[in-house]
């Protein structure tokens, strides 16, 4: 192990390399190595035509992070799983300047302990009767290159994907502490994402392992116990310079990201709306009795801060997949972090817990449902989310609860004495005809045995025999003004259809 500045490591880096850049999107990223790399090629124009393997792209939404990389020339292939917080990349996957794949985040995370391995690539179910399937559009986010890389396969009679091992030449990872001998501690950090099996799958490759860290410290003053890069994995380290290795993009450094004991802050205001969906999520948890729950982003980070207002009465663990058990998760710049925390493991255990049925109930977001339930998340309009981890986790678990809004920007609702009250609703409908961009399949759903209930805050909505049911109407709120209207493909009024529970409404 070598001890080097940013500038170094940047030279480092040759032409046509694939590069792993750690982290998990606003958390655990090496700013000051993408910087370094990046400011080399404005500098010099090298490296050119580099390839990014992410399972969850780290950034900021105002170029931080793997967005570095969003340069004419700098990039010539990425395939990655979340894409959300990269939107200049995102623009030039989108506008066909990069060959651009996107894959279930549990898939990549899985893949690089598959390279490390020296196996094949990945087999498994997840992605089927997506846009991930090669019978749709195979993971492609445009044009460019020759097509899927994704293939179908069957195996014992049964049909699944396989997903291939690539080389990969270089991992940008982050740790906390580095002794002499090249040992890397991430006491600080808030999760440990996938480094080691980045660094592994590297080192197999016979590429490079960069790790930038915040401090060197002595010979054994790390336990080895607390070693989660070990130092033979390790060939470079730089050390950051100020600013440059926040716990998350919100947060410079917060002990209750670490520490159980540690008091959690409040994290801001909570709309009605988000309210209302997130107390109506936490009761279906409750009904069912959930004990293990996974959190996505957005409004389902909501039902852990009600959940801990309440003292986490109902015994629940909840959960997110950079690899963090317990606590209430975090939102925002800091998802992929949970205030007091029980545990933190690898990511791609976490999926492995969620793929094999591990967890109770999903409780995830939503940008487009359609009539026969399928819904997206990953690509509308000119925006690029990306799957993320969603498809992982919704083909998974044996209960969905989609949370969202029933429509977006600009809505405003209010509590009052008569009920739920549209002050202004929003511009963009949510419930469509058909999605434009498939990342759930509800038909699928159906032959997994799933059930599905979609909260929004003026009704709840369940999927059966590939149909949309409404179940619940909020009180205040007429079906045939507030609801009808907004939902472009119709839907059924359940037999039973009944008013959601006050207690919901609670000002």
């Amino acid at each position: 192990m070598k001890v080097i500045s940013e500038q170094q490591a940047a030279d480092l880096i040759e032409d046509g390399w694939t590069i792993i850049p750690g982290g998990f999107g606003s958390c655990g990223h090496p700013d000051g190595l993408t910087r370094a790399i990046s400011e080399r090629f404005k500098r010099e124009g090298r490296p050119r035509k580099i390839g990014l393997l992410f399972a969850s792209a780290s950034g900021d939404l105002e170029g931080r992070g793997v967005d570095l990389f969003a340069q004419p020339g700098l990039v010539a292939r990425a395939i990655g799983g979340f894409w959300g917080l990269v939107p200049r990349l995102g623009e030039m996957a989108r506008r066909g300047e990069i060959e651009a794949h996107n894959w279930p985040q549990g898939v990549i995370s899985q893949l690089f302990r598959a390279i490390a391995a020296k196996k094949p690539g990945v087999i498994s179910s997840i992605g089927l009767n997506t846009f991930v399937d090669p019978n749709n559009e195979g993971g492609c986010l445009n044009d460019r290159g020759s097509g899927p890389l994704v293939q179908r396969v069957d195996i014992a009679g049964a049909t699944t994907l396989f997903f291939p091992a690539l080389d990969v030449n270089c991992a940008l990872l982050r740790g906390t502490c580095c002794d002499p001998e090249g040992n890397i501690s991430m006491e600080r950090e808030v999760s440990y994402s996938d480094s080691l099996a980045q660094a592994m799958a590297v080192k197999n490759c016979g590429g490079i392992v960069i790790v930038q860290v915040e401090s060197l410290v002595g010979l054994h003053e790390i336990e080895s116990q607390h070693v989660k890069i070990p130092a033979v994995l390790v060939d470079y380290v730089t050390v950051s310079c100020p600013g440059e290795h926040p716990q998350t993009y919100a947060e410079a450094y917060n002990s209750a990201f670490l520490c159980p004991g540690v008091q959690a802050p409040d994290s801001g205001e909570i709309s009605c709306a988000e309210r209302i969906i997130a107390r109506r999520a936490l009761q279906a948890i409750r009904e069912e009795k959930a004990k293990v729950i996974n959190l996505g982003i957005g409004i389902p980070t909501v039902i852990g801060r009600l959940a801990e207002e309440n003292g986490f009465s109902g015994g629940e663990t909840f959960t997110v997949e950079s690899g963090v058990m317990g606590g209430r998760p975090a939102f925002g710049l800091s998802f992929g972090a949970s205030y007091r925390p029980s545990a933190v493991i690898e990511q791609a255990a976490m999926f492995d817990f969620y793929e094999g049925g591990g967890i109770d109930v999903a409780c995830l977001g939503f940008a487009e449902v359609d009539t026969v339930g399928n819904v997206n998340v990953s690509q509308f309009g000119s925006k690029l989310q990306g799957a993320g981890g969603f498809i992982n986790i919704s083909q998974s678990a044996r209960f969905i609860l989609f949370c969202g809004t029933l429509t977006a920007v600009g809505l405003n609702v209010e509590m009052g004495s008569e009920g739920l009250r549209i002050v202004r609703e929003g511009c963009i409908k949510k419930f469509v005809r058909q999605v434009s961009h498939l990342t759930f399949n509800g038909g699928y759903a159906k032959l997994l045995h799933q059930r599905v209930m979609i909260i929004t805050e003026r009704a709840v909505f369940s999927l059966c025999n590939g149909l949309l049911y409404l179940d619940e109407v909020a009180p205040g709120i007429d079906v045939v003004r507030d609801i009808a209207p907004y939902i472009e493909g119709g839907f059924v009024i359940s037999a039973n259809c009944k008013c959601m529970k006050d207690d919901v409404f609670l000002i």
